[in-house]
């Protein structure tokens, strides 16, 4: 009986480890993908706020947790934007999108906004940013869940496209943008998100253009 001690306690060690939940683990969901026109009548007619395109109802993953810190931890991962420019003029007139995350509760300032790389041509841009690190993000009461996303069109100084007097080199302009959200301590998984070609990236903007997020956001 005593030689088979070792070999009983061994085996109830390993069925322990079975039974314990594993903590944080590694998922990813799409928060949106969609694609659409945008013209400079649409900026100006965009409500409540100009130059938004909304992301709400079916436009949004109905499927998307209302807790995104626990069972899995969304609010201290990343998020993989992606933003494919399909047509835009040929003005080489940097553009960019604030991405804003509209939650069911705030505080503060009561919304928080990561964003794309500036642009100039068509192609696709991609990227990764921590959850924790853009705009505001701690006016989100992640806990409570995402309301809509809204989309604000940029030229590279933060300002809405359609303030601009030289609007013709900013629209008529067709994206497609997608989100997906990593959980903390995973790595995106282009084979897990919506299926989306993912031909070479463009060039990344030069250090000028690609401050996409200055301290303030006007949203």
């Amino acid at each position: 009986m005593l030689r088979s001690f070792p070999v009983v306690i061994g085996t109830l060690f390993v069925f322990a480890l079975l039974l314990v939940p594993s903590a944080g683990r590694a998922e990813q969901f799409v928060l949106f993908d969609v694609t659409f026109k945008f013209t400079k009548k649409d900026a100006d007619n965009s409500k409540p706020s100009k130059s938004h395109y909304y992301v709400t109802g079916k436009k949004i993953n109905p499927k998307r947790p209302l807790n995104w810190t626990s069972p899995v931890d969304y609010r201290n991962g990343t998020v993989h934007i992606r933003i494919e420019v399909l047509d835009r003029p040929a003005s080489g007139e940097a553009t960019q999108w604030s991405l804003c995350y509209i939650p069911n509760k705030g505080q503060g300032n009561g919304y928080g906004c990561t964003g794309t790389d500036a642009y100039t041509e068509k192609g696709v841009y991609e990227k990764d940013v921590p959850m924790t690190s853009f705009w505001e993000n701690n006016a989100i009461i992640w806990t409570e869940g995402i309301k809509q996303m809204d989309l604000v069109m940029k030229d590279k100084n933060n300002l809405h496209a359609h303030k601009r007097a030289d609007s013709e080199k900013f629209f008529p302009t067709r994206v497609r943008i997608t989100m997906v959200q990593v959980s903390a301590g995973a790595t995106y998984d282009p084979t897990l998100g919506p299926r989306i070609p993912h031909p070479q990236p463009a060039p990344k903007p030069k250090e000028s253009a690609s401050r996409t997020l200055v301290a303030k956001h006007t949203h």
